[in-house]
């Protein structure tokens, strides 16, 4: 798929100052509305896969099989489908024998289509710089770009293990992607970059939220701007030792949607459905590559 800012590429051989003005780019073009059809309902996964026997067949029937010649096509979607398709996108990283440094990502991108897997892709390319606290992009990007590639499904909805707008600059890992694509997106991080919680997480039971701030870190923006949230997806009902989800928009999504999206796509885990499998298969892919 041809980006839609080719110009805004995530380049690892500028300098931080350009790649930090790289960023603040990024931001100005992203969208932090709602620019879609998705219907959290649309997307929802009922129930997660068993991951106890491998990774879930893809199933070539699926798109038959939800109807895509049903009818009109209310959910907007890119695949033509009645049923939006999302995609989760993850890594693992291979090691440099002599020094155990990652020299290599093993890039996965996992399709659903109401809940189904409907197709896998992934791409093995070479790491060019180390990461870096709030330029991700710049060391995961290219990679994902590469797995996204390797995908025949269009993706309506990108779910990205990253930020997106909880960034210094408003530019993470989801937003550069879903800039780059012009494909809603949202960052679903497990830690927190930036940016302070209207409430405190500790011990919150599933379902809980709070929006997250601007504060001072975050340059872009005015401080107290809500730029995601923190997101209980699970917790366990006798010790509440689950810490919440960063869940931010990337790219033509609002923060309240974004998360609402991503509560729909988890089925008891706590990561969303499409990145837990994406997770699973960017290890699957790795230790074949091993």
């Amino acid at each position: 798929m041809a980006l839609a800012r080719p110009d805004l590429r995530p380049d690892p051989s500028l300098s931080r100052a350009e790649m930090e003005a790289l960023q603040r780019d990024i931001a100005a073009a992203a969208t932090f509305a709602d620019e879609h059809a998705l219907d959290p309902a649309a997307v929802a996964v009922e129930e997660a896969a068993s991951l106890a026997d491998g990774l879930p067949p893809a199933r070539t029937d699926a798109q038959e099989r939800l109807g895509t010649d049903a009818g009109p096509n209310p959910a907007g979607s890119a695949s033509g489908s009645t049923v939006p398709t999302v995609v989760g996108v993850d890594q693992a990283f291979l090691t440099d024998r002599d020094d155990g440094r990652p020299d290599a990502a093993v890039s996965a991108a996992v399709a659903l289509r109401g809940g189904t897997v409907i197709e896998y892709a992934s791409a093995t390319t070479p790491l060019s710089i180390p990461y870096i606290p709030g330029l991700l992009a710049f060391r995961e990007g290219e990679p994902i770009l590469a797995a996204l590639d390797a995908l025949d499904a269009d993706p309506d909805l990108l779910i990205c293990d990253g930020s997106g707008r909880i960034h210094y600059r408003e530019a993470g890992l989801a937003t550069h992607v879903g800039v780059l694509r012009d494909t809603p997106s949202v960052g679903v991080a497990k830690s927190l970059l930036c940016g302070e919680p209207d409430e405190s997480t500790a011990e919150r039971p599933a379902g809980w939220r709070t929006p997250v701030r601007a504060d001072d870190a975050v340059t872009t923006a005015e401080p107290g701007t809500v730029i995601g949230h923190a997101f209980q997806s699970r917790q366990y009902p006798n010790s509440k030792r689950v810490n919440p989800l960063y869940v931010s928009p990337g790219h033509r999504a609002g923060a309240e949607t974004a998360v609402d999206l991503v509560e729909a796509l988890c089925a008891g885990y706590k990561l969303p459905e499409p990145t837990r499998l994406a997770d699973a298969y960017a290890e699957r892919v790795k230790r074949d590559v091993d």
